[in-house]
């Protein structure tokens, strides 16, 4: 039987129709031509010409008086409080978990601004060795620490974010006291202190500290580098502004300033 040519027509333009329509569906942004595509991994694109391509975002800036949750507490639960045995994510003591900012929320009874009615405050700054947190023979929380999250507290216990390069990253004179010691009292000694500290490495005074930076092991393990585990074990690694200004301070000797 013969197709009416009319048929044929109106076929034909529903055809061309669906095809135009597909085609504007699933049409791209043209590369400019003097971009390539990137073959490095990491999903940047590759300025080709003589004007470089700023592919860094910062976000805001820290402001010194004001508490971040996962830059100053977070750091301070982990190392002392989320380990094994007591309030990791596995362990949960008591069905307290100290290993994010809503878990801590949830589960440790934080009252924001009120220091009285917090459960978190009222363990780690206890007169009873029995019912201290941390427990013997963890070291205790240090004055500072303590301080720091009770500030937290005053301040609304918020989970506040900010970003500690926004300004760039310093990585000249940088001092044990001001750039060092207070990273390895908030990251590792809950571990590495004490009666028993973790591996038999105590890093609660210079000499401990010395001892492993001058020996590779603390770059190793920061950085971190092939075949050393990871620290701060288990917990967020340090961003990368502080690895390098530790290693600014080991490349100096690690001076006692």
């Amino acid at each position: 039987m013969r197709i009416p040519s009319w048929i044929l027509v109106t076929l034909a333009l529903v055809f061309h129709g669906i095809v135009i329509l597909d085609i504007s569906s699933c049409q791209h942004e043209p590369f400019e031509d003097d971009m390539v595509i990137d073959t490095t991994g990491n999903g940047n694109p590759i300025d080709t010409t003589d004007n470089p391509i700023d592919t860094t975002t910062t976000g805001d800036p820290c402001n010194p008086n004001i508490i971040y949750f996962n830059q100053q507490i977070l750091p301070i639960l982990a190392s002392n409080c989320a380990l094994s045995g007591c309030h990791d994510a596995i362990t949960h003591e008591d069905g307290v978990e100290l290993t994010s900012y809503e878990k801590v929320m949830q589960t440790a009874k934080v009252r924001p601004g009120d220091l009285d009615d917090s459960d978190l405050y009222e363990v780690i700054t206890e007169q009873d060795a029995e019912d201290v947190m941390p427990p013997a023979p963890n070291a205790r929380l240090s004055p500072d620490q303590i301080q720091l999250i009770a500030d937290w507290i005053l301040q609304g216990a918020q989970n506040l974010e900010c970003d500690p390069n926004s300004g760039g990253c310093a990585t000249e004179n940088r001092s044990y006291s001001a750039h060092v010691q207070p990273v390895i009292q908030n990251h590792c000694q809950g571990c590495h202190s004490g009666a028993a500290p973790s591996a038999g490495i105590d890093l609660s005074t210079y000499t401990g500290v010395k001892g492993v930076a001058t020996d590779g092991r603390l770059y190793g393990v920061i950085a971190p580098l092939s075949g050393y585990v990871p620290m701060p074990y288990n917990s967020t690694p340090l961003n990368d502004c502080i690895v390098e200004q530790i290693k600014s301070w080991i490349d100096a000797g690690a001076p006692e300033n």
